[in-house]
């Protein structure tokens, strides 16, 4: 029998700290989750132009507002609230506020898009990114000195072609929205190929809503439906068959404002990313429990894996893979040790023998396990980089899990569908370790910290909701419920300062 081939966070790491990030209530956004590859993030190909900054001074003066930069202003952050995801709905929101106030909202605004809406305590320990200290005064001085505010509000975002393809998904998604959004689809029996009526209209008519490709009209289910029922079901995570039962309905039917607020959701925290990614790197969407290498910035490999399961979270972290260990044995965490494999025992003397596990003395009185290298959970690779949480990908020798679709079943590292695969391209640069001498050290099975000459960079990322270049968004289950509980910070954030302004 395999042991689960996963590992569990480490509950003694600290949390990190950054500089102060302030927010007002007039920007703080509801988010929600709901139930689609893994998400790209080079850099944008051509940027917006950035205004140059200076360090700021504590007593560095904010210049008075002009009429016409007052009015401007005013315009330009009503629109971009919208167009960044702070605010849930598109209608205009014409509030006349005093100059001083207005310039208050122009730096909460500026923090908000380039550095996220949280604080420091705001972040809870398994989201392991933090946005960098941002001070938005000096650029803001700036732009009224040369009268450049819209540059300077276009230069604010994330840096990514993946933040601005999900800010083009949810322009969409408000247009859809404005539009009336879609109706809900009334349960049923199984649709697929030569079924017809009221329903198959239905359906077509919900999915064309989101895919311009499909005809809006007929009640056949033809083929020209059964690939659009593909293509949305490739959308959602779900099983591609063409046939339209329950979990299709239940995707289909998560409404356009739940979408908007899963969209927002993802948006705020691109903006926890370093201002530079990679463009060699490792990346792991964790919602999608899926791997892809980037080399130069462009996807050159991309795999399943299995992610940590509710309640044994993979966190989201940004490190760098230094070894890869080849036949490694399995240091059992004693939280999995005291409540699965000692009770197995117990229940089952000889269990642990028969499994490869070995009893190890700490020294101070206490035990632990480590399993045998022939027989590991962590099967032939394990993938080493730092990290408070104690985490890393690995190999696995229970390879039907990744032939499902929800493959979110691990204690929080990441299992590989093809980690040899992965193992040789990383380690392509070490002299030592061909393909050829990878192979044989696997062979002999003796196990061997192979260091890399380069190390590379990794990244864990939770992104339930991410869109191609054409503004095509993806949705994936919200499994960890982080989608909900940022809303709820968020939400307790504005709460805050509103009172602390009055």
């Amino acid at each position: 029998m395999l042991y689960d081939q996963g590992c569990i966070l480490a509950s003694t790491a600290g949390p990190f700290t950054i500089g102060r990030r302030l927010l007002t209530g007039a920007l703080a956004a509801s988010l929600l989750a709901a139930p689609a590859t893994a998400q790209q993030v080079p850099q944008r190909v051509a940027p917006p132009p950035v205004v140059p900054t200076v360090p700021a001074q504590p007593s560095m003066a904010l210049p008075e507002l002009t009429d016409a930069q007052a009015e401007q202003l005013a315009v330009l952050l009503d629109k971009d609230s919208v167009a960044q995801g702070l605010r849930a709905d598109s209608a205009p929101h014409a509030t006349k506020l005093d100059r001083d106030a207005l310039v208050g909202a122009a730096l909460d605004h500026a923090k908000a898009v380039h550095a996220g809406r949280l604080d420091t305590a705001d972040f809870q320990l398994q989201w392991g990114i933090r946005p960098q200290a941002y001070d938005p005064r000096p650029g803001f001085i700036d732009a009224l000195k040369r009268d450049r505010l819209a540059a300077w509000i276009a230069s604010l975002p994330p840096p990514y072609a993946g933040y601005d393809a999900l800010a083009a998904g949810l322009a969409r998604y408000h247009g859809i929205a404005d539009a009336g959004g879609w109706t809900a689809l009334s349960a049923g029996p199984e649709l697929k190929l030569g079924s017809s009526g009221k329903q198959v209209l239905a359906l077509r008519q919900r999915l064309a809503i989101e895919d311009p490709q499909l005809d809006v009209k007929g009640d056949k289910f033809d083929t020209a439906l059964s690939e659009a029922v593909s293509r949305a079901q490739r959308r959602y995570g779900l099983n591609p068959a063409g046939v339209v039962g329950s979990q299709t309905i239940a995707a289909l039917n998560v409404p356009v404002e739940a979408r908007i607020r899963q969209i927002m959701a993802n948006m705020e925290r691109w903006r926890w990313l370093p201002a530079q990614i990679e463009k060699n790197r490792v990346q792991v969407n964790i919602a999608a429990a899926v791997l892809t290498v980037f080399d130069g910035d462009a996807p050159v490999m991309s795999m399943k894996a299995v992610t940590g399961r509710p309640g044994d979270e993979t966190p989201m972290l940004v490190s760098r893979i230094h070894s890869v260990v080849l036949n490694p044995p399995w240091n059992v965490p004693s939280s999995i040790a005291n409540r699965e494999l000692w009770p197995k025992e117990k229940k089952k003397p000889g269990y642990l023998k028969a499994n490869g596990f070995r009893i190890i003395d700490t020294g101070d009185g206490g035990k632990r396990l480590q399993q045998s290298s022939e027989k590991s959970a962590l099967g032939k690779f394990k993938f080493d980089f730092d990290n408070q949480f104690a985490v890393y990908l690995h190999d696995t020798p229970a390879q039907a899990g990744f032939s499902r679709f929800d493959r979110l079943a691990s204690h929080g590292c990441v299992r590989l569908e093809k980690p040899a695969d992965l193992a040789k391209l990383l380690m392509r640069t070490t002299p030592e370790w061909t393909p050829a001498a990878i192979d044989a050290t696997i062979a002999d099975g003796k196990t061997v910290r192979a260091k890399l000459a380069d190390q590379v960079a990794v990244y864990l990322l939770y992104w339930t909701a991410f869109a191609n270049a054409n503004g095509v968004v993806s949705f994936r289950d919200d499994p960890y419920k982080w989608d909900g509980t940022l809303a709820s910070k968020i939400e307790a954030r504005s709460a805050t300062q509103a009172l602390a302004a009055r």
